[in-house]
Parts: structure tokens; sequence; C-alpha cells
């Protein structure tokens, strides 16, 4: 049982960064899926508000987790701070009109089921999330 132990604390230590994102990550997609049923299903907000309004909600969580647990910035200097929202709310935004134009082509355009189309669109979203934050935003500051 000790081997065991100490292969899986070796394995989270390798691979901490990729665990904390995957798992953050799942709550920012629920998060961001949560919210854009409740104002599309719930509120009747159109898609494209509705999809806005839940990525706003997703990235206040995101970088939060991201510069504290995933990429452990420990810094809250304002330059430094300032730098990495600035960054994060970028490469977001990036990932955000891929998000919205997925939304768009397949909800409004090709009338695909609009609850679907959120959770693919948010697989893609997520890895260009993490690829984007490790090379561009917190690559310096662990």
């Amino acid at each position: 049982m000790t081997k065991i132990k100490e292969l899986i604390k070796y394995y989270y230590e390798k691979y901490k960064s990729q665990i904390l994102y995957i798992f953050f990550g799942a709550i920012t997609t629920f998060i961001n899926i949560i919210s854009y049923y409740v104002c599309f299903n719930v509120l009747g907000i159109s898609n494209v508000v509705s999809t806005i309004i839940a990525w706003i909600f997703a990235v206040i969580f995101a970088f939060i987790t991201n510069k504290i647990w995933v990429f452990e910035s420990k810094s809250w200097d304002p330059e430094i701070a300032i730098k990495e929202l600035v960054s994060f709310i970028s490469v977001r935004l990036l990932t955000g009109l891929f998000d919205l134009a997925i939304m768009y082509i397949g909800v409004d355009v090709l009338n695909f089921n609009g609850m679907l189309m959120k959770i693919l669109s948010n697989i893609f979203v997520l890895i260009a999330n993490y690829v984007g934050s490790k090379l561009f935003i917190f690559k310096s500051t662990k």
C-alpha cells in the first residue's frame, strides 16, 4: 500500500498543474453551462447574450483559481497581477469569441441542440485556455 501511495504522490506532483486545471476547469465549465442554461432556458435571454453572460461568470472564477492554485502565481503586486489579469482576459476573449462562433453557427445557423453545442464548445475552449495560460500568462510567476 505504501508503494501505491508513493506512486500516486509522484504522479500528482508531476502532473499537479494539469490535474488542478482539469478539476477547476470542470467547475468552470459547470458554471458556464449552468449560467447559460439559466439565462437561455429559464430567463429566456437570447442565445448570444446568454453565452456572453455565462462566459463572464466563468472567466471570473477561472482567473482566481488559475492564479492561486493551478499555476501558483503568488504575487499580488499590482504590476504583476494587472498584467496577468489583462493577459488572462485577452486569451479568454479570444477563446470566448471562438465559443460564441461555435454557439452561433451550431445553434442559430445549423439548429443543433444548444446544450450539446455548449458542451462540445467547452471542450475545445478548455484546451485552448490551458495552453494560453501555461504559455503566455502564468509562465514565469510560479
